[in-house]
């Protein structure tokens, strides 16, 4: 019997096989091939292999059914499940129904290998509890981008956990929609989420609010009153932008955290609750526990899986999805037929630096539709701030248009990119430089530093007669 790992791959797409095949290959790997799970659960009857690595979509048997027939029969073999249609919602099935890791396609070759090679080392000293997949609600959260993928990844891997969660990113990344999602893809998923955002309370109302009170414990307390903690028993409460909270209220903050514990204002009988705390903050909070101004004990109580939403301009691929989501929810709520955006106007979009984020996407695109004369969204309907941030771009913005492009397209799963690129860049410069000249051909390919018999060539090979 060799001891080589032995490493089956199961994906329709015959590209993907012949990638993993010679990679894995190349890494002294054993590697068979299945173009359909059918194939590869039958002749699981007969061998085992060392990992197995499957697409999800595929005809016949998909990846989720042949992630769930290996779960039940043979428990300690670990499943990587691959996808090019990645969002929240499969990641998390991914992971509920057992999966060893999730990769979105396109992947880093390089990273896959050592993905597989780490489960098959970790085979005899993992094996998962044996969970079937369970059906999952729609998701808000919208995205392919891979700073994305790495928040789904962490969402999934969470699924069966009550464990605390600090997120980390700039305002307006969507944390209260990354919070709904943990709360709603984990055991506590059928109980109450609670949400609030501390800087947005009065410092003298807060205390109350968090903890609740008793009759007469202040002026205007006239009834006894739960707070949120007694109100999220058995459930998730989101504290967003904790780094505000005041210092005399951090302290009894981080005695819930610790037992589970608090007195109502103005009580004497202490209350025991059961409530996973998310917390968020777009706040440096080390800095602010250097400064003296938040506690480091409550730091590191809230700071256990740390998790950071990326801001809008490290996800740019997703801009478009994004903003046809938002219009066609904005569409909804107005009772309009949507509008969609013309490529001019999605190029100026995915070159803004979204300041405010996804928050400020969502707010444009509502403008959009209501602002929008036609149904097609063209440059001159976008609001002022996007039109001015495209005509005041510096000599290197087209090389930052050029970058997100090519992202855009790495991440549909395209290939043979540069002459893709190289096609639109001439025909670009040309029709530019014959506008300058009037259609001059000698003057414009003096432009463009070629000789008259080359622009001419040019013109006949990109079909511009």
């Amino acid at each position: 019997m060799s001891d080589q790992e032995y490493i089956w791959v199961v994906d329709d797409d015959r590209a993907i096989r012949w990638v993993l095949e010679k990679a894995l290959t190349r890494a002294s790997m054993r590697v068979r091939c299945f173009d359909n799970a059918d194939t590869a659960l039958h002749s699981l009857e007969r061998e085992v292999p060392d990992a197995i690595v499957s697409d999800i979509r595929m005809p016949g048997t998909d990846g989720f059914s042949l992630l769930k027939r290996v779960r039940h029969n043979y428990p300690g073999l670990p499943v990587i499940v691959m996808t090019a249609y990645a969002d929240l919602d499969r990641a998390v099935a991914a992971f509920q129904g057992g999966a060893f890791e999730y990769l979105a396609k396109p992947f880093d070759v390089e990273e896959a290998v050592a993905i597989i090679r780490r489960a098959v080392r970790g085979r005899a000293n993992k094996l998962r509890e044996d969970v079937g997949l369970e059906p999952v609600q729609a998701s808000e959260i919208v995205g392919s981008a891979p700073a994305m993928q790495e928040v789904f990844r962490a969402i999934g891997r969470l699924s069966r956990s009550n464990i605390t969660v600090l997120l980390t990113g700039e305002s307006g990344t969507g944390k209260e929609l990354i919070a709904c999602a943990l709360h709603r893809h984990s055991p506590r998923a059928g109980k109450t989420f609670i949400a609030l955002n501390t800087a947005a309370i009065p410092r003298e109302l807060l205390e109350s609010d968090l903890f609740g009170h008793e009759r007469g414990a202040f002026t205007g307390a006239a009834t006894q009153r739960q707070g949120r903690f007694e109100q999220a028993h058995g459930g998730t409460l989101f504290l967003d932008e904790i780094g505000d909270m005041p210092a005399e209220l951090q302290t009894r903050f981080l005695r819930v955290l610790a037992d589970g514990q608090f007195y109502r204002v103005g009580g004497h009988e202490s209350i025991k609750v059961d409530v996973r705390v998310i917390a968020a903050t777009h706040q440096d909070l080390e800095q602010r526990v250097k400064e003296g101004t938040f506690r480091e004990d409550l730091f590191h109580r809230l700071n256990v899986i740390p998790l950071r939403v990326p801001p809008l301009r490290e996800r740019k691929t997703d801009i478009g999805i994004l903003a046809n989501h938002f219009l066609t929810t904005a569409a909804h709520d107005l009772d309009v037929d949507p509008k969609a955006l013309h490529p001019d106007a999605l190029s100026v979009m995915s070159a803004y630096s979204w300041p405010g984020n996804v928050r400020q996407l969502e707010n444009v695109c509502r403008w959009l539709t209501v602002m929008a004369a036609a149904q097609e969204i063209h440059v001159d309907d976008l609001p002022p701030e996007l039109k001015e941030s495209s005509l005041d771009g510096g000599a290197e913005d087209w090389e930052a248009t050029l970058r997100r492009w090519a992202e855009r397209h790495l991440a549909m799963g395209e290939y043979n990119l540069v002459p893709k690129a190289l096609e639109t860049f001439e025909r670009a410069m040309i029709e530019t430089a014959l506008s300058k000249t009037a259609g001059r051909r000698q003057d414009a390919a003096k432009l463009l530093g070629w000789g008259r018999n080359t622009l001419t060539r040019k013109i006949q090979e990109l079909g511009m007669e």
